[in-house]
């Protein structure tokens, strides 16, 4: 079988070592050494400052949207459920504005119209699907000249750069998933990166219940620390990500160079780097659609739709400003299989059996 996705596997080895040395300190969670550890070293390896691990990525952005003071968003329709889901829990009034067909993110014309139309928004969530990053600086131009705020759902971006800059360091914050499925993982994890300083601090004491220096109470928080062995794993994994990235980014590239032109494909940024997360393919036809899905199954291939439905029809009661284009794409994009530990010849197998597919379909039609 060649699965969509297996999480990495930390090396058994050294993982104990570092759990041994957790339970011999008995500083299990807590920001501990083993948090402050993997903390400096994410900063460095990422290119980024004030970067806070919390328990998950979902809580990365509530964390984000209650330390910037967000209450109400503009969102993508075309994004994992947590997105939304994350800014809802919060409280967060929440509306929808359409993607650029081509790279599937936040279009920033779209944005644009969105606010002209309705300035009452405190901020702009936008994710950078599939690792591709955004337009980010005419998303910036426009939450410029509307005075917003701007969340990045990062949780597909690790690693990845633009003009060799991190690009967790554009927008007030970027939250990042180490969820097992990730590029790089923590079993369940987050972080989030702030441009400021004091964001990171007040953030800091927000996920630690509000508690300030000492006892002494602030604002109410809540509890989302990343616990010790959850750092350990990171850490262990963190030795070898390097060359993992390298391996999923030649296979992403192996995907591309064999369906150029058979299906259509995500339009990468052209200044940024890649990390091999997912690929995507587009097929109108619903027919070929139901071919490619069942032919894959068939020879033990997984795949998946993603992301359906678009997220402003999942949740209608949210205002939206248009957003025929998510539509669209949720109605044909498949994923297919990606992981650190496939080889170029499931790759192979992958694509030649779309091709075949395409075109027996082709003929039988």
């Amino acid at each position: 079988m060649i699965a969509l996705n297996k999480p990495l596997r930390p090396n058994i080895t050294k993982l104990t070592t570092y759990l041994e040395s957790v339970n011999e300190s008995g500083w299990y969670t807590n920001f501990g050494p083993l948090h402050e550890q993997l903390t400096k070293r994410l900063e460095a390896y990422l290119g980024v400052k004030h970067l806070l691990l919390v328990a998950n990525g979902t809580l990365a952005i509530q964390v984000a949207c209650k330390t910037l003071n967000i209450n109400s968003a503009i969102t993508t329709p075309f994004s994992f459920v947590a997105t939304t889901s994350a800014l809802l829990w919060q409280g967060v009034n929440t509306a929808y504005s359409d993607i650029n067909p081509q790279t599937y993110n936040l279009c920033p014309t779209a944005l644009s119209n969105a606010l002209a139309q309705d300035n009452s928004y405190d901020a702009v969530v936008a994710t950078h699907i599939c690792g591709n990053p955004c337009d980010v600086h005419e998303i910036q131009s426009v939450a410029e000249q509307y005075n917003k705020k701007i969340i990045y759902d990062a949780a597909h971006t690790f690693g990845v750069k633009l003009n060799g800059e991190s690009i967790l360091n554009f927008g007030d914050a970027s939250t990042l998933s180490f969820h097992a499925t990730k590029v790089f993982h923590t079993v369940e994890g987050g972080a989030v990166v702030f441009k400021n300083k004091a964001d990171y601090e007040k953030a800091k004491q927000l996920i630690n219940f509000g508690i300030k220096d000492g006892d002494e109470l602030g604002e109410p928080g809540i509890n989302a620390k990343l616990n010790e062995y959850q750092c350990a794993v990171g850490l262990t994994l963190l030795d070898d990500i390097e060359q993992v990235i390298k391996h999923r980014t030649a296979l992403f590239n192996l995907y591309c160079s064999e369906l150029k032109g058979v299906v259509k494909l995500q339009q990468w940024h052209s200044e940024a780097s890649l990390n091999g997360i997912y690929v995507l393919i587009y097929i109108a036809d619903e027919y070929l659609q139901h071919s490619i899905i069942t032919a894959l199954a068939t020879e033990n291939i997984q795949s998946r739709r993603y992301f359906t439905p678009s997220l402003d029809i999942a949740y209608s009661e949210q205002k939206n400003f248009g957003c025929n284009v998510s539509h669209t794409l949720t109605k044909g994009v498949i994923c297919l299989p990606l992981h650190a530990y496939m080889t170029t010849e499931d790759v192979f197998q992958v694509t030649n059996l779309i091709k075949k597919t395409i075109q027996l379909t082709a003929v039988s039609s």
